[in-house]
């Protein structure tokens, strides 16, 4: 998916030739590479997870948290953004739904069957629940006869859930392509406090009314609460994409964004011991959850304003990480526990191991690029776009409200 401007951007933030937007690959390549970094963290807390290191606590949870509300959000947001400007490129919906379900369908299924099958078996192997024999686990996995729910999806659930959310939004693409004409919503969000205190407001209630009545469960059929966050900013993405109105508040958003973020990380770091009692009553819940979903907000806000100040053109580094950041994240995951289950029993030092996951992961994950890009055939199953490789200005960008506390 490509990403292009429909006019020339504001001065002061960053310049971007016609037919580019380096600032939302930046970011794209940003919460990717989070999300790993987020997923190594996941060994080594207490919440629940595929496999758990010996020296898993609590110290790094503070954290967690920090990133846990935006960490998801600023991704469904910018493939909300990406898909409007493929669709409007794309000859009709019915090629471009064709197109996303092979680009998107095409590694969820080979994920299920191929790179995501191991985590099962690591999980069950650190559990005793199985033999070594990965054949025998192999052929349980198919079947469905394990302990775990088998086959599945584990970390590809957000390209699941892109895949039916871009299906979902063909129908009524005309209808919002013309609200956006208008730019309605940048009319509406006209002014920074206007885009800093109305976009919180459905999510708010999304809190208050889904989110504990529908956990997250990240299943598709039963995760009502998640996907009205996650479908809700996919769409206000789709909405924003050529919207100068919405960027030029963005820009102007930028300060107090980043100061509304900076003031409630005491909140997200320090206050989750005092978040029970607090929903004791419901004044208490309320304005937690107040601001839960305006420091996610504020923090994706400042990112993309920065993001556009920052970003000022194309570089080779973006361009590769780009291009190869969606094979990453259908990777990153098993390495990581594989390398994991491995490292677990040695006991090195929380350091030591540590250090080794990361540095695995990412060694991992480039070795895993390089080599499945130069198999034609093999490569779009990992993510990576068949065709002759993409220079720096043709690699694109795809890609709110809560995320589950412990999320798998």
């Amino acid at each position: 998916m490509s990403l292009t401007v429909p006019s020339a951007r504001p001065s002061r933030a960053a310049a971007a030739p016609p037919g580019r937007r380096y600032d939302l690959d930046a970011v794209r390549v940003g919460a990717f590479g989070l999300l790993i970094l987020y997923h190594v963290g996941m060994f080594y807390v207490t919440w629940d997870w595929h496999v758990k290191s010996p020296y898993a606590s609590a110290a790094a949870e503070p954290l967690m948290r920090l990133v846990n509300p935006w960490r998801l959000a600023i991704l469904f947001f910018v493939s909300g953004v990406a898909v409007r400007f493929a669709t409007d490129k794309a000859s009709s919906r019915g090629r471009f739904a064709a197109s996303r379900l092979l680009r998107l369908g095409l590694p969820i299924l080979v994920g299920m069957l191929v790179t995501v099958a191991p985590q099962t078996y690591f999980e069950l192997r650190q559990d005793g629940a199985i033999p070594p024999d990965f054949g025998a686990f192999y052929a349980r996995y198919l079947s469905g006869d394990l302990p775990l729910l088998t086959p599945t999806w584990n970390h590809l659930w957000y390209l699941v859930y892109l895949l039916v959310y871009v299906l979902l939004l063909l129908p009524v693409l005309p209808l919002l392509r013309r609200l956006a004409a208008r730019e309605a919503l940048g009319r509406l969000l006209g002014g920074p406090w206007r885009l800093l205190l109305l976009v919180p407001l459905p999510f708010i209630l999304f809190e208050l009314t889904l989110s504990e009545r529908f956990p997250t469960t990240h299943a598709l059929v039963d995760d009502w609460g998640n996907h009205a966050h996650r479908l809700t900013i996919f769409l206000l993405g789709v909405l924003a994409a050529k919207d100068e109105r919405f960027w030029g508040s963005v820009d102007r958003a930028l300060p107090a964004a980043a100061a509304i973020a900076i003031l409630l990380v005491p909140a997200r770091l320090f206050a989750q011991p005092l978040y029970d009692a607090l929903t004791s009553h419901d004044l208490g819940d309320g304005a937690w959850t107040v601001g839960y979903v305006l420091y996610a907000w504020s923090v994706i806000v400042a990112l993309l304003g920065f993001a556009r100040r920052a970003v000022r053109g194309p570089s080779a580094a973006l361009a590769y990480a780009n291009g190869a950041v969606f094979c990453w994240y259908v990777l990153h995951q098993t390495i990581i526990v594989a390398v994991g289950y491995a490292l677990a029993p040695m006991r090195l030092g929380a350091w030591p191991e540590a250090i080794l996951v990361i540095l695995a992961t990412v060694i991992g994950c480039l070795a895993g690029y390089e080599l499945l890009r130069r198999v034609p055939g093999v490569r779009i199953a990992f993510g990576i776009k068949e065709g002759r490789r993409r220079s720096s200005s043709q690699a694109a960008p795809q890609g709110s409200g809560r995320t589950a506390p412990t999320p798998r």
